[in-house]
């Protein structure tokens, strides 16, 4: 199963330029990782919900964020906040050991049945509060967000390795994209594009509302 056509050529003109991932965004099966109600939309190139107030990320802003994360195939990534699954296939197309976190378990459970389905039996899904990542299995050499935190998350960056990057929507009503390099002095930070994400709820995140 693959994107339809034209799929490929839109994120190009979009801007995306990596091949790597254009590939990988063009091998991923997107419809079964949206809600089967949503299905005649997968490839919009839009947000669409899935429920617990989680979204399925603007197929552009997916490679977008894979895009900066530069990989080359033989990185660990982590990726918080999979909700559908549908980031962590892409990325398993790009690294060579993805590992994701979804606070909801419902989310959880329906990402791992997606990921099965699309043959991504190895990426594996954990429950538990995202913004703090999973500090045992550390350290990742890439990390990606999938919801807006208030600042970069100092655990996440704690659990990259040396030049690791993490790249997490950062900000409330406005929103950009921030990619942090941990480097030898320090954080290196990146300011890209504007964007728009539900918010990261936990620790390190914005608090559950109500």
């Amino acid at each position: 199963m693959n994107a339809p056509a034209g799929f490929v050529e839109r994120l190009r003109r979009n801007g995306i330029r990596d091949e790597r991932v254009l590939a990988a965004m063009g091998s991923v099966p997107r419809e079964l990782f949206v809600p089967a109600e949503l299905r005649d939309h997968a490839y919009d190139d839009g947000a669409l919900p899935i429920g617990h107030g989680a979204t399925i990320s603007q197929p552009t802003l997916v490679a977008r964020m894979c895009e900066e994360l530069a990989l080359r195939g033989h990185e660990r990534v982590l990726d918080v906040g999979s909700g559908s699954g549908y980031a962590a296939a892409v990325l398993a197309e790009l690294a060579a050991e993805v590992l994701g976190v979804e606070r909801v378990p419902e989310l959880a459970e329906r990402a791992r049945a997606a990921l099965a389905a699309a043959g991504y039996d190895e990426v594996e899904i954990l429950v538990g509060d995202g913004s703090l990542g999973v500090p045992d299995r550390a350290p990742f050499d890439a990390i990606v967000v999938g919801a807006a935190a208030p600042a970069p998350p100092p655990a996440l960056y704690a659990q990259l390795a040396g030049g690791g990057r993490l790249v997490v929507p950062v900000g409330g009503r406005r929103q950009h994209l921030a990619v942090v390099t941990r480097g030898l002095e320090g954080p290196v930070i990146k300011r890209s594009v504007p964007v728009r994400f539900v918010p990261l709820v936990g620790r390190e995140g914005f608090e559950e509302p109500g």
